[in-house]
């Protein structure tokens, strides 16, 4: 091997192996949906595998998302008996599936350079507790770690804490959670909120039919610190965390209660009634303002609310600002999806595929531009560059970050796809209905690029 090629090489293993920035929890580093470093791939090809790393298939069904610690992936799946129904696309009914006998919950570490699986564990055995909607599964919910500990949420059969060699720490049973259609308590849809961890704590949110509440647990021992009743109907949301001056908030999507709470005692700080009454995405946080969004009913508002807010800030009417409300669009916001802000943007695209760019400032409307797809649910991630916003059916929108829209470009993956992908070094992770994918930029080999 000559000179150059000895360079080659060793360019070639510099842009092919990963430097492990992590993704630690739903939607990555703080909830944000955004990774910094690294250019992910914008164009790929399942059948000719042009940028695709690896291909892994996973069993069960799940819509979980992976999480990524240094040189792994971690994933949850259920494996259930035979063949497990999943719808795709928009509404239909709202009957849940017919699960029956027992599932397994399981934990999977992935090597994030082969696609090797590295351990497949079980962490539970059971028969569900609760029924699911036949477009969820009974793993919905993303684990979250800090790299000494990994914290699974299986929904009404607990909360479970493992090493991250997959061996069980503790585990807390948190109740039923039958999480349905309020306005018909038989139609239930399957748990979905996932776990934060700050500050060596865990915080759960459990908007179910009865008693829900939103609690905060040791994540070394599982001891429960606070728990707080929370009256509202049912919701899929994962909490979020904030900072103001000095107070740590988390904050929570609602439709009766939206709000937030301080960290360290479980106290309400501000709560804010009405909206979309089946709340979904996750808050975001950014320069002193927190956004929420809901959607079903009435209305379906995106809010830019100040995190200097206190009390009880409901304005008159849903489309009303006030002292704590800085902006609010009644009818501009997301049922299934998360928006995601990087800068002074936010981009919100709602199931049917209307991607819309609004001022995080001021919330006035750069762009709305409509993606034809039936259904799009996974919430939408970025590597600062360009977006990623992926149909239920396997089609992939790359879209410039921009105030202008742009497409890049539209790729498959060849599977559907429900869950929110991870983006770290330059990779995308995407889970999809059999399978987890890495989509990285393939380099040429010496002798390639040596035209030999």
């Amino acid at each position: 091997m000559n000179s150059r090629q000895r360079f080659l090489t060793a360019i070639l293993a510099l842009l092919t192996t990963p430097l492990f920035a992590d993704w630690p929890q739903f939607r990555g580093p703080q909830g944000s949906g955004l990774a910094k470093g690294r250019a992910t791939p914008t164009t790929w090809n399942v059948e000719t595998k042009k940028n695709i790393a690896w291909t892994t298939p996973i069993p069960g069904l799940a819509h979980s998302s992976p999480v990524i610690w240094k040189d792994r992936v971690y994933l949850t799946t259920v494996i259930a008996p035979g063949d497990p129904e999943l719808k795709l696309g928009l509404y239909g009914s709202i009957n849940p599936a017919k699960d029956e006998g027992l599932h397994q919950w399981r934990l999977l570490a992935i090597d994030r350079n082969t696609g090797n699986v590295l351990f497949n564990k079980p962490g539970l055995e059971a028969e569900p507790r609760s029924q699911r909607h036949t477009k969820a599964t009974q793993c919905n919910s993303t684990p979250a770690t800090d790299g000494n500990y990994l914290v699974a949420y299986f929904g009404s059969e607990g909360l479970f804490c493992f090493d991250m060699e997959g061996s069980l720490v503790w585990r807390k049973d948190l109740g039923e959670m039958d999480a349905g259609y309020f306005k018909m308590p038989t139609a239930q849809w399957g748990f979905a909120s996932s776990p934060v961890i700050h500050d060596g704590k865990v915080i759960v949110q459990c908007d179910v039919q009865k008693d829900s509440f939103i609690a905060l647990f040791d994540l070394k021992t599982g001891e429960q610190i606070w728990k707080t009743p929370r009256d509202d109907v049912p919701t899929w949301s994962t909490p979020a965390v904030a900072e103001w001056k000095g107070q740590t908030q988390i904050l929570i999507n609602g439709w009766k209660h939206t709000g937030a709470y301080d960290f360290k005692t479980g106290k309400e700080i501000w709560r804010l009634k009405g909206g979309g009454d089946i709340p979904v995405p996750t808050p975001i946080v950014g320069d002193e303002m927190a956004y929420f969004t809901s959607a079903h009913g009435m209305y379906r508002p995106i809010r830019g609310i100040r995190l200097s807010a206190k009390g009880d800030i409901t304005p008159p009417e849903v489309k009303d600002t006030n002292e704590a409300i800085a902006w609010v669009h009644h009818r501009r916001g997301n049922y299934m999806q998360t928006p995601i802000l990087i800068g002074n943007l936010i981009f919100a695209c709602n199931d049917r595929g209307a991607l819309t760019c609004f001022d995080a400032r001021d919330g006035a409307i750069k762009f709305s531009k409509r993606f034809q797809g039936n259904g799009f649910t996974a919430s939408p991630v970025s590597d600062g560059r360009h977006l990623y916003i992926i149909c239920e059916f396997g089609e992939v929108w790359v879209v410039k970050v921009a105030d202008e829209f742009e497409q890049t470009a539209i790729n498959d993956l060849g599977e559907t796809c429900l869950s929110t992908p991870a983006i770290a070094d330059g990779t995308l992770y995407v889970r999809t209905r059999g399978s987890l994918m890495a989509i990285r930029t393939s380099v040429p080999s010496p002798q390639e690029e040596a035209g030999e």
